[in-house]
């Protein structure tokens, strides 16, 4: 059975409270699955601001994109994670992370060990045994390129993201893919799929320029599978083939791509691939 798919929106900028709002509303407005909270947010704590969404929402679900399990002790996560889960109505899933580049001044401001990638992949099995002591819990989403974080997802997690490289090709995901499909073994079937886009469309970004080193037509012309047309039809065959080749079901991008990524999400499900057509 071939899964339907899911979109969501990755939101990383909270100036103030009534901005950020305003920003769930117009994500749950557009018909998204979900809204991701980045790490911070702005600077601020991603849990405050997710508890704000979920009063100004009904149906969208809330998540992070990812939590840096540094960040935090393990149980007072597990007591934020719970709460929302709980408030919400199970209208939140964990996102977890080992922290990204960069990461270990901010864990540093926390006061917190930031730790060596094989440490901190070692603390985050400690935090996600934990997590799972209930049963009633939030999913778990783990995001997943190197090989030891491959192997934790494949072991633990509800949902995977692919993090890898913004250049990364249509031949060079297939081997990690492939990689992460062997390691889960008889769990595949039970562990939905993703991928997190830099953007939609092949216009000239300074801001991809200076995340990715490398400018979105560029991106497109190589095939990278991180950008997705501008285009709802060819965005669909895309989606439509990466589902049939990966399994992947699950697509979100920042929040500046609200729009053009709606119209996508739009097209996808009232051309008969959403569930598999």
């Amino acid at each position: 059975m071939t899964t339907p798919f899911r979109f969501g929106i990755v939101a990383g900028y909270a100036p103030d409270l009534g901005t950020w709002t305003a920003q769930a509303r117009r994500a749950e407005a557009l018909g998204f699955d979900t809204l991701l909270a980045t790490d911070p947010v702005s600077g601020g704590d991603p849990f405050v601001l997710l508890g704000a969404a979920a009063a100004v929402t009904e149906r969208i679900t809330l998540g992070t994109f990812v939590l840096a399990d540094p960040f935090r002790d393990a149980r007072v996560l597990d007591w934020q994670a719970q709460t929302l889960h709980q408030q919400t109505g199970g209208r939140f899933e964990l996102g977890l992370g080992a922290g990204r580049p960069g990461a270990d001044a901010h864990a540093a401001v926390l006061g917190r060990e930031f730790g060596s990638p094989g440490e901190r992949v070692t603390r985050m099995a400690e935090t996600i045994a934990l997590l799972k002591r209930s049963i009633d819990r939030p999913r778990l989403l783990l995001a997943a390129s190197a090989p030891k974080m491959l192997a934790l997802a494949a072991q633990e997690a509800d949902i995977v993201t692919f993090s890898w490289a913004p250049t990364t090709t249509e031949d060079q995901a297939q081997s990690i893919v492939d990689r992460f499909r062997t390691l889960a073994g008889p769990r595949l079937p039970e562990i939905e799929l993703g991928l997190n886009l830099i953007a939609v469309g092949d216009e000239p970004s300074q801001q991809v320029v200076r995340f990715a080193g490398v400018d979105l037509p560029e991106l497109a012309a190589m095939g990278a599978v991180t950008v997705l047309p501008s285009d709802p039809g060819r965005a669909t065959e895309n989606l439509r083939r990466w589902r049939e080749r990966w399994g992947i079901s699950y697509v979100t991008v920042n929040s500046g791509h609200m729009a053009p990524f709606a119209a996508i999400a739009d097209h996808v499900r009232t051309s008969g691939a959403f569930a598999g057509g």
